[in-house]
């Protein structure tokens, strides 16, 4: 479904301790100033209808039409740090990489 490069688990891994959580949570919402956009959550259990990737990240079902093949990566440097989303099925993305838009 997503591939989560080394230093996103890493990150999620850190994340995960820090927050005394089982499992970090990504969905996609709308909003952001290309129409999608993603979001994150912590929590203890998948629910039933959760695809489990990595045994760290719980994604729903429904929204794997919108980030199927993504790469999931996490970058930091002196001035900025963050994660990062190579999603395929984006037409397109705003500046800050966090908002997409799909057709």
């Amino acid at each position: 479904m997503i591939k989560i490069l080394e230093n996103a688990k890493s990150k999620l891994e850190e994340l995960r301790v820090q927050h005394d959580k089982k499992f970090v949570r990504l969905s996609v919402t709308g909003g952001g100033c290309a129409g999608l956009g993603y979001e994150w959550e912590f929590e203890d259990a998948p629910d039933l209808s959760d695809i489990v990737v990595d045994n760290m990240l719980l994604i729903d079902q429904m929204f794997e039409m919108y980030i199927m093949g993504m790469e999931l990566n996490y970058n930091a440097s002196a001035f900025e740090s963050g994660f990062t989303f190579n999603n395929p099925l984006a037409t397109s993305q705003c500046g800050c990489g966090t908002s997409f838009s799909v057709q």
